[in-house]
């Protein structure tokens, strides 16, 4: 049998200076210099070793509006994405309450990028051999992070948006194996939804602070800002409110896949969001608005910060080399379209300097190599006169058009698109259903936070950590 590994406690994540100082010093020395020694399960924060949080002030001379957009940036997460928060804290909570066995048991991830690519570095670091279930439209780089992590790959037919492909054959799996396969599924794992509820929404209360003695905003949130697709991270609006209660919880999807704003369908190419359905963790009776972005606008604008005739002409149009330099190594797709949510959303509603708009990077362009490629074959390669056109209407000529508020009516239209995937397909009752249309249902997820820190810390203790 093969050795049982757990990794940091919630809140460990969220203050990592609260580490072991023998566990810290050895993580982030491995950092370096290891990256795949399971030590690393204790980077996983959004801050780094100074407990410093990761973030970046968008220039206003990007945006174009008043308002403080702010991005959490997730490229010094192990694997370059804070998806591998929501695995590694999926991954425990199989392990502590469903007796998840290492060296028994194989673990399945359905994924459309960023998790699975999570999954096979947690799984594979806590001796679990893994299979990552994923589009095979999905960009080449993906599935080379997933095998260099030590996972398995099974490529399904579609893009992005092909979700019910990928639980087919998770169901195909599990049911070929019933004893060994576990499948631990993003869109309804409640560990996804209680790790950016308290890890990324404890953050972004924290930076509240941070801003303000830097003389950004007034000490508070206005809007968080995140595209859905396990809606994991848009929990942490959930914390978010909770603490500044006129805060804007937006959601955001593709405009070629618009599934909650307008029970939308269709392919598009924004990777890691757009899913096509209402995923079983997203509080959607708590979210404040819909707003839906362009996938081809989201690749344009991410070639236009990236590639060094876009950053040539940002450092020449009142945009300094440091952060034009930031930019391009934050950003990804995802990262885009939520940038432009976020202007969007600052634009909606008339928000001013007081205003601080938080939204996140959550991967960055060394998943998008070739999609940029792909980009220069259908356009040529960018020039001045490209350039200019995309930052003045990209960017700067963002509309405030698909933008959609939530009210009662209309969360309750959202929250029942979640029958036909959970019900119908997945084995959900309707009675858990209805349950979900009450905050308490989700407070109850929220305090296991605590019984789960007590269990990590309970199970390393056990094994001498």
């Amino acid at each position: 049998m093969k050795k049982l590994v757990v990794g940091p406690t919630f809140e460990e994540m969220l203050h990592p200076e609260k580490i072991p100082e023998k566990i810290r010093t050895k993580a982030l020395k491995m950092k370096k210099e290891d990256p795949l020694d399971p030590i690393n399960l204790f980077n996983i924060s959004w801050k780094n070793e100074k407990n410093e949080i990761y973030y970046f002030v968008v220039p206003k001379a990007l945006t174009g509006v008043k308002a403080n957009i702010v991005m959490l940036y997730s490229k010094d997460f192990p694997t370059g994405s804070h998806k591998v928060g929501a695995s590694y804290a999926s991954l425990v909570d199989e392990e502590l309450f469903k007796d998840v066995e290492p060296g028994k048991h194989r673990i399945v991830w359905p994924s459309t990028g960023n998790y699975g690519i999570g999954g096979s570095w947690v799984g594979c670091r806590m001796n679990f051999e893994c299979i990552v279930i994923l589009p095979e439209m999905m960009s080449e780089e993906r599935f080379k992070k997933i095998e260099s992590y030590g996972g398995k790959v099974i490529r399904t037919p579609g893009c992005e948006s092909n979700v019910k492909e990928i639980y087919d054959k998770s169901k195909e799996l599990k049911a070929a194996d019933p004893e060994n396969i576990r499948v631990i599924n993003q869109f309804e794992a409640f560990g996804n939804y209680r790790f950016h509820y308290y890890v990324t929404g404890n953050t972004v209360v924290e930076l509240a602070d941070v801003l303000k003695k830097k003389g950004v905003g007034k000490g508070e949130i206005s809007a968080f800002v995140s595209s859905m697709g396990s809606a994991g991270t848009i929990a942490a609006a959930d914390r978010i409110k909770q603490v500044f209660p006129k805060a804007k919880s937006i959601g955001s999807e593709p405009i070629q896949c618009p599934t909650v704003m307008i029970n939308g369908y269709g392919g598009h190419d924004i990777q890691g969001i757009g899913d096509k359905h209402v995923t079983w963790i997203h509080n959607v009776m708590n979210m404040d608005a819909m707003v839906a972005v362009d996938d081809m606008e989201s690749k344009l604008g991410l070639q236009l910060l990236t590639d060094p005739e876009g950053v040539k002409f940002l450092t020449a149009n009142g945009i300094s080399k440091e952060d034009a330099k930031m930019m391009s190594g934050i950003l990804g797709i995802s990262g885009v379209c939520n940038l432009y949510s976020a202007i969007k959303t600052a634009k909606y509603y008339d928000m001013d300097e007081n205003d601080v708009v938080v939204t996140v990077a959550t991967d960055a362009i060394d998943r998008y190599g070739s999609v940029m490629e792909d980009l220069n074959r259908q356009f040529g390669e960018l020039n001045e006169k490209e350039v200019y056109y995309r930052f003045k209407h990209l960017f700067l000529g963002v509309k405030t058009d698909w933008f959609q508020e939530g009210t009662y009516l209309t969360r309750k239209r959202w929250h029942n698109l979640k029958y036909y995937t959970w019900v119908e397909q997945q084995g959900k009752t309707v009675e858990e259903l209805n349950a979900q249309l009450k905050q308490d249902y989700w407070e109850g997820q929220q305090a296991r936070v605590g019984e789960l820190n007590d269990l990590i810390l309970r199970k390393r203790e056990e094994m001498g950590i």
